[in-house]
């Protein structure tokens, strides 16, 4: 019987549905949006909408999205579709009953920090006509943009609207000035890895990957500090190269996009004997990294310039190719004496035991932890977009504009609001159900 209640309480657990959004798959619907869709995934914008739970995409038609990346940087087209997504949500009934007819919203772009002042907030304001119009929160902007349809909506957690031209200020889509990856691996405490790379030339190797897709994960210099941690200057030159390389990726890899990562990634070592790849744990906003060995949470972004980001973490990465058999960090000894790190502190000598005491018994052996199985590299994937057709922007008001008076239904915004908490109270259900059905055991 208890089993029964137990089957009954999960059953119903997982037919209420759960929210989840992919940007991408959604737009690949849309062969209009196929330019767009295509610098979603290769700046990584995608990956960043995904992880927020209300979003309202302006999306661009292939002709508009064309002329706004030509001879511009990935770097700089990130900051402008990051302008481009809202953290509110707004339908066309929003957008045309907006309080005041005008409202100030914030975008992903302002999350990143980089933004001047209020400028990663977007204007949205009703125009004469009923129209609504886009533009920067800078001061004497023109509404340049107009919204033109909607496209897709999951209320209240995505929305999809069309607009006729891209949100831009002066500077948006600056290129950034060249990186100096150790001026800026020395400012972000990363000292001793700093020297590590330059000294085995693997600053050569990284250097030469910046500029086709590149993740490096930089250990601090307390990592290297830590007790029990091996001393990587003792290592023979090709090894200390491939643990260099394992803290590195051949692709452009943004904390956003480790966190939707599944299964193994390949480094730049895994070319070589063994996998030398790494496995991601989520946790909430936190990121780890697995080496089989040891895990090392990313502590912070350093840098992230599309195609480059630079990362550091808490812990030196050691491979389980190099490292399987070693203890972890906590049952090492004593550090080796090291020219980077310093004399290491002796620990303190044992008294001598009695010549009249009785031998001590040798402790049992422990067994060795092994780590079995081979851990498949992630493929990677490429995004070719079609030839975008000439596409145009109507400049009347849209057909689907509503009526001043026109408004949602109480029982279509509960529907929503009931979609929109549907993946906690999945959960919360689920656990109570499991609670009552094993007191009736």
């Amino acid at each position: 019987m208890a089993l029964y209640h137990l089957l009954i309480c999960l059953s119903l657990a997982l037919l209420i549905p759960t929210n989840s959004q992919n940007i991408t798959a959604i737009l690949d619907n849309f062969p209009e949006y196929s330019t767009y869709n295509s610098y979603l995934s290769q700046t990584k914008v995608c990956d960043e909408i995904n992880s927020h739970e209300t979003v309202t995409c302006l999306v661009l038609p292939n002709s508009a999205m064309s002329s706004l990346v030509s001879k511009q940087s990935l770097a700089g087209i990130k900051n402008a579709l990051r302008l481009l997504s809202l953290l509110d949500y707004f339908d066309p009934q929003k957008l045309h009953d907006l309080t005041r007819g005008t409202t100030l919203t914030t975008t992903l772009y302002q999350t990143t920090g980089n933004a001047p002042g209020n400028l990663g907030f977007v204007n949205i304001t009703n125009l004469r006509g009923g129209r609504v119009g886009f533009a920067s929160a800078k001061p004497g902007s023109a509404f340049d943009a107009t919204y033109t349809k909607s496209v897709k909506q999951i209320p209240y957690n995505l929305s999809v609207l069309e607009i006729s031209a891209p949100i831009t200020f002066p500077g948006l889509m600056d290129a950034p000035a060249p990186s100096n990856l150790t001026a800026l691996l020395e400012k972000a405490g990363c000292k001793i890895f700093a020297s590590l790379i330059s000294s085995s030339g693997v600053l050569k190797m990284y250097e030469s990957a910046m500029d086709k897709g590149f993740t490096l994960f930089a250990p601090n210099d307390d990592a290297f500090k830590a007790d029990g941690v091996p001393d990587l200057t003792t290592m023979s030159s090709a090894d200390l190269v491939t643990v260099l390389q394992y803290h590195a990726l051949p692709s452009y890899k943004p904390k956003a996009s480790l966190k939707t990562t599944k299964g193994a990634i390949a480094t730049m070592a895994s070319g070589g004997p063994g996998n030398y790849d790494l496995s991601v744990i989520t946790h909430g906003d936190d990121v780890s990294l697995d080496t089989g060995v040891d895990t090392s949470r990313v502590a912070s972004t350093v840098l992230d310039d599309t195609p480059t980001c630079v990362l550091t973490v808490d812990n030196i990465l050691l491979p389980s190719e190099l490292f399987g058999g070693a203890p972890t960090p906590s049952a090492r000894g004593p550090l080796a004496p090291s020219p980077l790190l310093g004399p290491a502190t002796a620990p303190a000598p044992e008294e001598a035991a009695p010549s009249d005491a009785p031998a001590a018994e040798a402790p049992a052996p422990s067994p060795k932890s092994s780590k079995s199985g081979k851990k498949k590299k992630a493929s990677p994937h490429a995004h070719s977009p079609p030839a975008p057709p000439d596409d145009s922007s109507p400049e009347a008001a849209p057909s689907d504009a509503p009526a001043a008076d026109e408004s949602a239904t109480p029982n279509d915004k509960g529907a929503a609001a009931m979609r929109s908490i549907a993946g906690p109270a999945s959960l919360l259900f689920g656990s109570v159900c499991m609670i009552v059905t094993l007191g009736l055991v």
